[in-house]
């Protein structure tokens, strides 16, 4: 993500998104994955983007993500080695210790880098989500295999 954001007149941070990264995360979906999305964010844009994407697990104004994180792999009884996690910043760090899969882009905090499985070449914003999906779909032999790859 960008480390120079603007503000709203409400002070919260106004964020961008990426075409790219919406579509490998509608595609994901359709082919099987389950995405989660946890940010200590707390925008309606954030809850709208996602949900027009077909995310149903949205965790927002995740203060402590570990948390969160437990939750999700509860609610679909999945084991820690099942679970590809990105992160930038310190609060990603008790998630991505324990998560199978740990990733995060080129921009991230040295911290998260040195713990990562996975550091892509984009920047936080600039379509690490379309990067990350993209190789675990290669990996299953999935990428370009589906009919439901060529649309949204």
């Amino acid at each position: 993500s960008r480390q120079t954001i603007t503000l709203a007149s409400s002070g919260e941070p106004l964020r961008t998104v990426n075409i790219k990264d919406g579509y490998a995360i509608q595609l994901a979906q359709k082919l099987g994955l389950r995405i989660a999305i946890l940010t200590g964010g707390n925008t309606q844009a954030i809850r709208i983007r996602y949900k027009n994407l077909g995310v149903e697990d949205v965790y927002m104004g995740c203060a402590v993500k570990i948390k969160t994180y437990e939750e999700f792999k509860a609610k679909y009884s999945l084991g820690d080695e099942e679970i590809v996690y990105v992160g930038d910043d310190i609060p990603d760090y008790e998630v991505m210790q324990r998560c199978g899969c740990p990733c995060c882009p080129a921009d991230a905090c040295s911290d998260i880098k040195a713990i990562s499985t996975y550091v892509s070449s984009q920047n936080g914003g600039d379509g690490v989500g379309r990067d990350v999906v993209e190789q675990v779909l290669r990996a299953q032999g999935m990428w370009l295999s589906d009919a439901k790859a060529f649309g949204w």
